[in-house]
């Protein structure tokens, strides 16, 4: 005889009676409270919970139970009910129960039911189908989990990559320093640590492929980061010192791998994140007017782009300049002034700078080296003599509008 209602779903009790069904649908409460009770005496972390918490796992636990009887009754509804068994876990749970320590709950649960269960069999049969039953609940239930804490720690991912930029946005535009620390710190940078930015161009188009490219790189170094993709351009700040020793010096050049072709440059080295604005807006300066230097090493610093920026019109650049080069000199005394603008204007000819001053290429060199002493440039080296031009310049400049 043909089925009357062939689209209807027969549902499926592996086995169990009526009767049987009923008794575990009262049980269930009970069953619950005892896979409870296992966890406080056999899982040490469980008994330190807050009582909140432990509320919680118990509601979840009674969700369990009593879906395991909605499983017996239709198996093929077994996805659906365990996954709203868990469907606190997300927010819940994963907060505070690590997944570790989740899947040991299920499977101590899933001890409780096997020992209680066969008491609720009519038969052998029934108690074989219980015992099945349960270890196949339970491998549903550690997949719900599992499933759960996974969209959880992709919420959370996504919630961490939302702040970082906030954060490294912050950085850029200069916000409160509050703000910027108080979110920093939810993701564990420390306030103390050094920080440095390095700015150039992302490496793809897709933000997560530059992300992962970029953590790979400082997970190899050892380094904390922040980073964010804005537009065309990849900003990232590194944790800890980048100067004072060869091996802090080849972080910067190990992490500008991350970044695609072209030119990547680093600020200053500043000691805390609150005073990571001064890194990042000279970083970015920098990579404004590092297309002046065909030459610029990778990454370049900031500071040893100044001529390009002051030439591009950073005005802080132009007072690095003046700080650091024209006013060294000036205050030297003429003489050592007279010498490295001499020593230019005449092509970098040692003899012919000596013959215009009229002291021995000694003196020269001697003041050369005093003027390198003060600066930290040598007008014998082509960058650092385009360098002392451009100071000079500068300085000159300032003075003939009286802003020096």
């Amino acid at each position: 005889m043909a089925e009357a209602n062939p689209g209807r779903r027969v549902p499926k009790h592996h086995g169990l009676s009526a009767k049987t069904l009923r008794r575990l649908e009262h049980a269930s409460g009970s069953l619950a409270s005892a896979s409870v009770a296992a966890m406080e005496q056999r899982l040490s972390w469980f008994a330190r919970l807050p009582a909140e918490q432990r509320a919680s796992v118990v509601l979840i636990t009674q969700a369990g139970a009593a879906g395991f009887v909605d499983w017996l009754r239709d198996s093929g509804e077994a996805l659906k009910l365990t996954t709203e068994a868990f469907r606190g876990a997300p927010t819940e749970l994963s907060r505070w129960i690590s997944l570790r320590h989740a899947v040991g709950m299920v499977r101590l649960a899933i001890e409780v039911f096997e020992e209680q269960l066969p008491e609720f069999a009519a038969n052998e049969a029934e108690r074989a189908a219980l015992i099945e039953g349960i270890l196949r609940y339970g491998r549903e239930i550690a997949f719900a989990a599992a499933n759960s804490y996974a969209a959880a720690a992709e919420a959370r991912g996504a919630w961490d990559a939302r702040l970082e930029a906030l954060v490294v946005d912050g950085i850029v535009r200069g916000d409160a320093e509050e703000s910027v620390l108080s979110r920093a710190a939810a993701l564990g940078w420390d306030p103390a640590a050094n920080a440095t930015a390095l700015v150039g161009t992302p490496s793809s188009e897709d933000p997560p492929t530059v992300v992962f490219e970029v953590r790979s790189r400082a997970a190899r170094v050892g380094r904390p980061v922040l980073l964010s993709v804005q537009g065309s351009r990849l900003v990232v700040v590194v944790g800890g010192p980048t100067e004072g020793s060869v091996k802090n010096s080849e972080i910067l050049a190990k992490l500008s791998v991350a970044f695609a072709d072209g030119p990547v440059v680093a600020g200053p080295t500043v000691p805390t994140l609150a005073e990571a604005h001064h890194s990042a807006v000279e970083a970015l300066s920098g990579l404004r007017a590092v297309v002046g230097w065909p030459g610029a090493p990778r990454p370049a610093r900031s500071v040893d782009l100044l001529p390009e920026r002051a030439l591009s019109g950073d005005p802080e650049a132009e007072r690095l300049l003046i700080e650091q080069i024209a006013k060294p000199l000036e205050d030297a005394g003429p003489s050592l002034l007279q010498t490295v603008e001499t020593y230019l204007e005449s092509g970098g000819v040692l003899e012919t700078c000596a013959r215009a001053l009229f002291v021995h290429p000694n003196t020269v060199r001697y003041r050369l080296r005093k003027a390198a002493e003060l600066t930290g440039r040598y007008a014998a080296d082509p960058r650092d003599a385009l360098v002392l031009r451009i100071a000079l310049t500068v300085g000159r400049l300032a003075r003939g509008r009286g802003t020096w």
